[in-house]
């Protein structure tokens, strides 16, 4: 029997190395995450990944805003806006009274109320005649609607220039002021008043006498009193006929707010 060169052997054994090698490499993956991460290349996320790492795509800002409810002599009315892009898109009462003539008067002074509500954004519309509490009860509850948007909108922009919230023009660095309760002989009297750029925007009375002949007083008196404090922009403001008392608990919770805002 012939013996083997070991020359032989040797080549032989190298070869079946090298063979082993390259069938080790050949059945490697291609691709190694772990690998390619170390190597500085980290994996591309796919679109959905990245959204669901950045809490999803945000929606415009704003958003439906509930009232406060506002009890009236007829029943209690709640309104309902919806803000988008700093303005009110629509306002809505989703409480308002009913039954008898309420049906009537509601069916009458809602809509326009609504629609005036779009078209000057803020809580200054004019009463619907005819419906006057149901009006200055929408008047209320909207005006806490838009304290709420506004001050939601402040509290998710801390860092951000103040921008136009709901209520309308420039009102981001409105004050709403309420002034001490004034006791007058027929009730209590309570203004509430908004402060913007150094001058009174708004006025009114979350407080006045009521019952009896009180109501048609505060009706006829109070309207008048707040368009001459924002006509004034103070508390030095005439006394309505026939609602003295009323008048001068208005003007004294009036200069009380006045005295809270800085003057």
């Amino acid at each position: 029997m012939r013996k083997s060169h070991p020359v032989r052997r040797v080549v032989l054994a190298t070869a079946a190395t090298v063979s082993g090698v390259v069938l080790m490499l050949s059945l490697k993956p291609s691709s190694d995450p772990a690998s390619a991460q170390a190597g500085g290349t980290i994996p591309q996320q796919t679109a959905a990944a990245q959204e669901s790492a950045q809490g999803g795509t945000g929606a415009a800002a704003g958003g439906a805003v509930t009232g406060d409810v506002v009890q009236t002599q007829y029943g209690p009315v709640q309104v309902r806006i919806t803000v988008s892009g700093n303005k009110i898109t629509k306002a809505e009462a989703v409480q308002a009274p009913k039954g008898g003539e309420s049906d009537q008067k509601t069916a009458l002074s809602v809509p326009k109320l609504s629609q005036d509500v779009v078209a000057k954004q803020s809580a200054q519309i004019d009463t619907v005649s005819g419906a006057t509490y149901t009006s200055e009860g929408y008047k209320k509850s909207l005006q806490s609607a838009i304290d709420k948007a506004n001050e939601a909108a402040s509290q998710a922009q801390p860092s951000a220039q103040p921008s136009q919230p709901a209520g309308g023009g420039g009102a981001a660095a409105a004050k709403t002021v309420t002034g001490a309760v004034s006791q007058t002989q027929y009730g209590p009297v309570q203004v509430r008043i908004t402060v913007s750029g150094g001058k009174i925007t708004k006025a009114e009375a979350v407080q006045a006498p009521k019952g009896g002949t009180s109501d048609q007083k505060t009706a006829l008196s109070i309207p008048k009193l707040n368009q001459e404090a924002v006509a004034a922009g103070s508390a030095d403001i005439d006394s309505v006929s026939g609602a003295t008392y009323t008048s001068e608990g208005y003007k004294k919770s009036l200069q009380s707010a006045l005295d809270q805002a800085g003057g």
